[in-house]
């Protein structure tokens, strides 16, 4: 796409930045990831309608309006879903579950001290409600891929993480399947001690990397 396109569509769009900006800026905004997603999409759909008038410079503003408008009302369904799925989860899960909201997808973390024993891939009793009710709400949000991943602290070897993180993640997706969320949307994915979040030279930073996360992305 030439220079010149891309300043249409991006002048094009430039009102929705101005008319978003303000209420993006409110971290308690519950419509934030709404507006984010309207927002990015009329900033992606601008740029694709502009690239569609050729070299007819009233057709690539009417293109780039148009593509605008739909990637807004796209990027907004989008927002708007995720702000009401963390509204719920966080309503229905326990205070040892975390749950953020990046605009695009929503990263529900599950601590392994609470879901596992040591050394083990057996789930506990502990977190077993909190699993059965996010089953429950992608059950209710069924456009979604959802990835189970499994993380450890770097104590033993990293063969033996990675094989630990792998086989917790498919215990956590296989509870998840026996509550009715289909097989298809779900896979189980072992990072071993490649990702942590926090130092491993301490316990508690040992305890924050142990952790399943499940990640839930709104099918495109």
């Amino acid at each position: 796409m030439s220079i010149t396109k891309i300043s249409l569509a991006l002048a094009t769009v430039s009102v929705f930045a101005v008319t978003a900006c303000e209420p993006l800026q409110d971290p308690n905004n519950p419509n934030r990831q709404t507006q984010t997603g309207a927002l990015a999409g009329a900033v992606v759909g601008g740029l694709i309608g502009a690239s569609t008038g050729g070299d007819d410079t009233q057709a690539r503003r009417r293109g780039a309006i148009l593509g605008a408008a739909v990637g807004a009302g796209g990027g907004a369904l989008i927002g708007r879903q995720l702000d009401q799925q963390e509204a719920e989860l966080r309503q229905q899960m326990g205070n040892n579950v975390g749950i953020v909201n990046n605009g695009s997808q929503l990263i529900v973390t599950l601590p392994e001290d609470i879901l596992f024993a040591t050394d083990s891939t057996a789930l506990t009793g502990n977190l077993q409600n909190d699993l059965r009710n996010l089953a429950a709400s992608l059950n209710r949000y069924p456009d979604t891929t959802v990835n189970v991943v499994g993380h450890t602290d770097s104590d033993g070897s990293a063969a033996y993480n990675l094989d630990l993180s792998q086989r917790r993640a498919q215990a956590v997706a296989n509870v998840l399947v026996q509550s009715g969320v289909a097989q298809f949307r779900i896979r189980a994915i072992g990072r071993g001690e490649d990702q942590p979040i926090a130092s491993n030279l301490t316990a508690a930073g040992k305890a924050q990397n142990r952790r399943v996360e499940i990640i839930i992305t709104p099918n495109s």
